[in-house]
């Protein structure tokens, strides 16, 4: 019998901001709350057999209030235009999780499951003012890693199961870096949103996704 892989469940930025609502609000991405937490309460229940997942973490964008992204620290930016950021391109945004700030927590029902012990970790990311991270592995520049990588090794998980907001961004740059990591990747579908910033940046995520090797599953 063929020895099944640890995998480790990976939620990529469930926080207010990113929430109907929020400073930076994905279309639907509430939609996304209610199969995650069952995914979560499925793997904590003593009468399911083994987990699903051997490890469940979280990440969680926490901007400084200086951060180059955001559109007001740009003469004349606007959210939603490619600019530069210290020599890389960069898409502006409002500003959103500042660190510290109500927007930037985990979402109460997540945050409660993190109180609960069901999620295991929490990596922060996007702390450099000078470089964006949508990727919970690393910035975009590859300057500095969260962690994560080394994180899931140490406790030897071989493929990951991503969700969250927002599928065309910080989902898509965590599937990618997973996979150049070594790591087997499966995208929830169900499970994420996309910001469609052009008609069509999920659709073509996803297919983006597909072609690097990633699987995509709706359950």
């Amino acid at each position: 019998m063929t020895e099944l892989k640890k995998r480790a469940l990976i939620i990529v930025d469930l926080q207010p901001d990113f929430l109907p609502g929020g400073a930076l609000a994905v279309p639907e991405g509430d939609a996304v709350i209610a199969p995650v937490i069952a995914l979560l309460e499925a793997q904590s229940r003593t009468d399911a057999g083994a987990p699903r997942y051997s490890a469940v973490v979280a990440t969680q964008d926490w901007h400084p209030s200086d951060h180059g992204s955001f559109a007001i620290h740009h003469p004349g930016g606007t959210p939603g235009e490619l600019h530069t950021l210290d020599g890389r391109p960069q898409m502006l945004w409002p500003v959103h999780c500042v660190q510290g700030s109500p927007g930037a927590q985990l979402a109460p029902a997540l945050a409660a499951q993190v109180a609960a012990g069901t999620v295991d970790a929490v990596f922060q990311k996007g702390l450099d003012p000078a470089v964006d991270s949508y990727s919970g592995f690393y910035d975009n520049a590859k300057r500095h890693s969260t962690g994560l990588g080394e994180w899931l090794r140490a406790r030897e998980i071989e493929a990951v199961d991503v969700c969250g907001l927002a599928l065309d961004y910080c989902v898509k740059f965590t599937v990618l870096d997973a996979l150049s990591e070594g790591f087997e990747a499966r995208l929830l579908r169900a499970a994420t949103r996309a910001v469609n910033l052009e008609a069509g940046d999920g659709a073509h995520t996803l297919a983006a996704l597909a072609d690097a090797g990633a699987l995509i599953v709706d359950a």
